[in-house]
């Protein structure tokens, strides 16, 4: 299967979530974080700076339980994004 390019929107959308788990770590090293949360810190890092736009759920989930975040409130976080409204894919026109 290949896979559409990301579209602006999506690519914005994985910069707010590097952003809300960068401002949740805190003072916290990145290095305790993602050894906390069995993940590299490389792949942590990339998915800070946004680097990697769409992360796995597993891997995020992990992230947000060491963090003590809560999946709803960081997607409904990164669906806040009204400079990214036009490039916003239609729901209708997804594949199943």
């Amino acid at each position: 299967m290949v896979r559409p390019p990301l579209s602006s929107w999506d690519r914005e959308r994985g910069r707010q979530l590097g952003r809300l788990l960068r401002e949740a770590r805190g003072e916290r090293s990145m290095v305790d974080v993602a050894a906390a949360c069995g993940v590299s810190v490389d792949t942590l890092r990339k998915i800070e700076t946004g680097r990697i736009p769409t992360p796995a759920l597993f891997t995020v989930a992990a992230v947000a339980a060491t963090l003590d975040l809560s999946l709803d409130a960081l997607v409904g976080a990164c669906q806040d994004n009204p400079a990214a409204e036009a490039d916003r894919p239609d729901s209708n026109n997804l594949i199943a």
